[in-house]
């Protein structure tokens, strides 16, 4: 034999099935001690907190040592921030269940890439039933498609993408731009519309924001007088996006008005759910989104009310042929045909080709917890939302932004003078992430700093707001 052609060792050591057996078993009881310590243990930290540099630094020295893997891993816990901790009341992030996580072993061990069939032929299958699930949640008929991707920015730029190609005038993917578009959406719209309009050229100016009205909805009695301004401007506006739910405050936008709006006016109706748009599982919340099914698209996180790993995210299209026509291009490598409609194929209706087996992730959910879990969840977690704007506006010295509608609840401290109202608030969310003790965040609404929490953690329970409410307090009287 070659000597040139003879297999490394260390190559043959990467794949060695007694390794993968060993290191595993080790780390699935790292992991399982991890989560029996985070729910059980309420005093131990939600993050331990050091400076970028510091944590540069430590990573730097790590790479050259002779660190086992295992207690690598077990730094990367240390050091991390833990979502499974039921005082996590930050970010919109799932908290993955276990079959979830244990699936991403899965598939990222399988590491079939979806966007062409036999790359991954039960994935693509799974995310078929996963996505026509979905669609039956929001209402949609037999006409209905869509497909997983990794995000809600990127599923909501196609979803714009869509619109362009069925609002826009002339072949715009074909020969360019041609008239100055433009879409219509919420001042409190998350911020990847924004982005995602600037990605398609419209530019500043094709970003057309509402204002919101004192429970911080798009302000329905405006969308008139700003479309005619717009077409006033020589701007042709192709759609309207509603918010469910805007991401600052959990609002829920009025689908019913903004569907009704797109269809006098001939544009696209497109709803932004990454957040919110999980109501669509629940009998008792569900009113919150009425009219999402007389969207033309919707985009729903699984990644975060759904119990889902990130990223994981449904674009559903209520006619699948406006997914299909997105992106017409030729690939013979892949496919023989664009023109078909292949939803085994979904490379054709996304950016990605070697698309990740997100369907497993969702699929094993409902498998081993039936198909009302996700319901049971998001009622948890907006049932504890009211819990806790209950308990803000009985505690003296708080104050509460709004209702919530969702699991999304903003408040301050303020007893203290009002010049120092936001300062003082800033140094209470700094000292609580330094402390370790509770993850918010924090928000501005008009001029005003909010504390900001998203309750994402439904073993999080009434004591942990009480306990939040006593560790502000504490913090407050030592900066008067």
């Amino acid at each position: 034999m070659n000597e040139d052609t003879l297999i490394d060792e260390s190559l043959q050591k990467l794949y060695s099935p007694s390794d993968f057996r060993n290191i595993g078993h080790q780390l699935v009881d790292v992991l399982a001690d991890h989560l029996d310590q985070v729910q059980s243990q309420r005093e131990q930290a939600v993050l331990k907190y050091q400076n970028p540099e510091e944590e540069l630094a430590y990573w730097k020295e790590d790479m050259s040592s002779d660190t086992d893997i295992i207690d690598v891993y077990k730094d990367i816990l240390e050091r991390s921030i833990h979502v499974h901790h039921p005082r996590y009341m930050g970010h919109q992030v799932a908290v993955p269940s276990i079959i979830s996580s244990l699936s991403g072993l899965v598939t990222d061990l399988l590491s079939n890439g979806t966007g062409v069939y036999e790359m991954g032929m039960a994935s693509n299958a799974l995310e078929r039933i996963v996505t026509d699930f979905v669609a039956k949640k929001i209402g949609y008929g037999s006409d209905a498609s869509g497909f997983l991707t990794s995000g809600g920015t990127l599923a909501n730029l196609t979803a714009l993408l869509a619109a362009r190609k069925a609002k826009a005038p002339g072949m715009v993917w074909e020969e360019g731009h041609k008239e100055k578009l433009a879409v219509l959406v919420s001042e409190e719209a998350h911020y990847c519309i924004d982005r995602a309009a600037r990605i398609l050229g419209f530019g500043a100016e094709g970003i057309i924001k509402i204002p919101s009205n004192k429970s911080y909805k798009i302000d329905t009695s405006l969308l008139e007088e700003y479309l005619e301004n717009a077409q006033r401007k020589g701007l042709v506006v192709i759609a309207v996006v509603g918010c469910a739910s805007s991401t600052s405050t959990g609002s829920y936008d009025d689908l019913e008005a903004l569907a009704t709006f797109a269809k006098d006016n001939n544009l696209w109706f497109h709803i932004d759910g990454a957040h919110g748009g999980g109501v669509v599982f629940s009998e008792k919340y569900k009113y919150l989104a009425k009219g999402i099914d007389k969207a033309d698209s919707v985009v729903i996180d699984f990644h975060k009310m759904l119990l889902t790993p990130a990223l994981n995210t449904a674009l559903i299209f209520k006619n699948s042929e406006d997914s299909y026509k997105t992106f017409e291009q030729k690939a013979q490598y892949l496919w023989d045909s664009q023109q078909s409609r292949e939803w085994y194929n979904s490379g054709k209706r996304t950016f990605e080709c070697t698309k990740l087996m997100m369907s497993l992730k969702v699929y094993s959910i409902i498998k081993m917890h039936g198909k009302d879990i996700f319901e049971k969840n998001i009622n948890r977690l907006y049932d504890l939302g009211k819990a806790f704007a209950a308990i803000i506006k009985e505690r003296e010295g708080f104050e509460l932004l709004i209702d919530p509608e969702a699991n999304i609840v903003n408040f301050r401290y303020t007893d203290v003078s009002s010049d120092v109202i936001n300062s003082l608030n800033s140094q209470i969310r700094e000292e609580l992430i330094l402390s370790g003790k509770f993850y918010i965040v924090q928000t501005m609404i008009g001029e005003d700093r909010y504390l900001r929490t998203s309750i994402m953690n439904p073993l999080t329970e009434e004591s942990d707001f009480i306990a939040l409410l006593d560790e502000i307090q504490k913090i407050a009287f030592r900066f008067k």
